[in-house]
């Protein structure tokens, strides 16, 4: 066993035990429990709220019954620029990081077909939906001079920083239907087929202090790439209590996930250094929506909505690691909540939008060891807002009716704030999440935490056609 001068204390029981990577639990609830949510510029522009309004293909993202609402085809593809700025802070150094992507965001469709029967039902609608979300993101964290790691008699290393770096996308791909019983009451259904791509990293360096040169080392089982696939079905009724107050409800089932891993693995007793593989499966909350929405007039509407998740995430058991995580979930996590709202107003052919989104924190405060600036583990230290935290969304929104062609334009800021723990890595007999390099091994009982500002600034541009 390698010498230390880290001091090694037990992360508490109330948070994780083991090997698991944190980014596990990340992305259990940051990538596989949240469905993309990028629309067309005007769903954007309205914080992503209309279950109660409709209308349009992305009614398939909140509630399937607003296809019943349109009266007309309609076709649309939207750009997508995102950028996405991380500010981490740890033993009083900061360091920033900025990225933007372009990609095609959403194309969505609707075809509407009249009935000309005597009955109350009006219209029978198919809709299609795409919706893809960049979830590129890398923090990188300060190093701290006074956290010495003694390899042997002869070298010592000071910590010199760490990165978390995540590269991929999350699409979902929706079909559905929608009924309009009399213009007065709106029924629909879909059915979700999601994908996702991860490529993830985490690296740690270390400074020989009698020569100054870097050493790097990734986590064991560190790089990963993920390949998932995932199904959910929805249900939605949205109801016209009068000609100016709408109300809807919808339920998207949880979402099925199958989760293939490639990933590399370290200092192994039988085979050395090599690749694994593995599979996971994964249910993650059921959901429902409720919506409201207030139509003055053909110039002014104004929509509310509310999810809520109603159950927590879930993998099924092959050993310890699932048995593991679903503790972790039971234990810490918090069913999440989002309120959206969102208006329009057109004077003549222009479109004005605005919208605001809150999304709660998804885990209760959490005790662990860390570092503190003077390289000390303390022993369980709170967190409100580990790995993850509330977020806050501000859209705008503008547009342009050319009657038969419409182009549209909006702009998101989402900002939040977390902690990000990083470099526990434990060697036992039972346990390895050491940091690996070529020639030596790195591991720590103990968290460095840094705290993150998130900044998304995000740009749609939309071009649809109406037949």
């Amino acid at each position: 066993m390698l010498k230390k001068s880290l001091v090694l204390m037990s992360v508490s029981a109330a948070f994780f035990a083991q090997a698991q990577d944190v980014s596990v639990i990340r992305n259990t609830v940051d990538v596989y429990s949240s469905s993309p949510m990028v629309g067309s510029a005007k769903f954007n522009g309205m914080a992503g709220a209309n279950g109660a309004l409709g209308g349009d293909a992305n009614s398939l993202l909140t509630n399937p019954a607003g296809l019943g609402v349109a009266i007309s085809g309609e076709i649309s593809g939207t750009l997508s620029v995102a950028g996405n700025k991380n500010s981490s802070t740890w033993a009083g150094s900061t360091l920033d990081y900025s990225k933007t992507k372009t990609d095609l965001g959403n194309v969505g469709g609707v075809i509407a077909f009249p009935l000309m029967t005597e009955t109350a039902w009006k219209f029978i609608n198919i809709g299609i939906n795409y919706s893809n979300q960049s979830l590129d993101n890398y923090v990188e964290s300060a190093g701290n001079n006074k956290m010495i790691y003694d390899f042997d008699t002869d070298k010592s290393s000071a910590f010199a920083g760490h990165a978390y770096n995540r590269y991929g996308h999350l699409s979902k791909m929706s079909f559905g239907v929608g009924a309009n019983y009399n213009h007065s009451f709106y029924v629909g259904a879909g059915l979700n087929f999601l994908s996702t791509s991860i490529d993830q990293y985490d690296a740690a360096a270390f400074q020989s202090i009698q020569n100054k040169s870097i050493e790097y080392f990734s986590k064991q089982n560190t790089p990963y790439f993920e390949r998932s696939s995932g199904f959910s079905a929805s249900l939605g009724v949205i109801g016209k209590l009068s000609p100016n107050f709408r109300v809807g409800a919808a339920l998207e089932t949880p979402t099925f996930w199958t989760i293939d891993r490639d990933y590399n693995y370290y200092n192994d007793a039988n085979t050395g250094d090599g690749i694994g593989y593995e599979n996971r499966k994964l249910t993650t909350p059921l959901k429902a929506t409720v919506s409201a929405a207030f139509v003055a007039n053909k110039n002014f509407s104004l929509n509310v909505d509310y999810t809520l998740g109603l159950t927590k995430p879930d993998y099924k058991v092959y050993g310890s690691a699932e048995r593991e995580l679903n503790d972790f979930f039971k234990d810490n996590y918090k069913n999440l909540s989002e309120l959206r709202l969102g208006a329009e107003y057109r004077v003549q052919q222009f479109r004005l939008r605005g919208g605001y989104s809150y999304i709660s924190s998804p885990m209760d405060a959490i005790a662990i060891s860390s570092y503190n600036d003077a390289g000390i583990a303390q022993d369980n230290q709170s967190y409100s807002n580990l790995m993850l935290s509330d977020r806050n969304l501000i859209s705008f929104g503008i547009g342009y009716d050319f009657k038969s062609f419409y182009i549209d334009a909006s702009y998101q800021n989402i900002t939040s704030k977390y902690n990000n723990p990083f470099l526990r890595g434990v060697l036992s007999d039972q346990v390895d999440s050491a940091y690996y390099s070529p020639s030596n091994i790195v591991s720590s009982d103990a968290y460095a935490v840094s705290n993150v500002k998130n900044t998304r600034n995000n740009f749609f541009l939309t071009l649809g056609w109406k037949f």
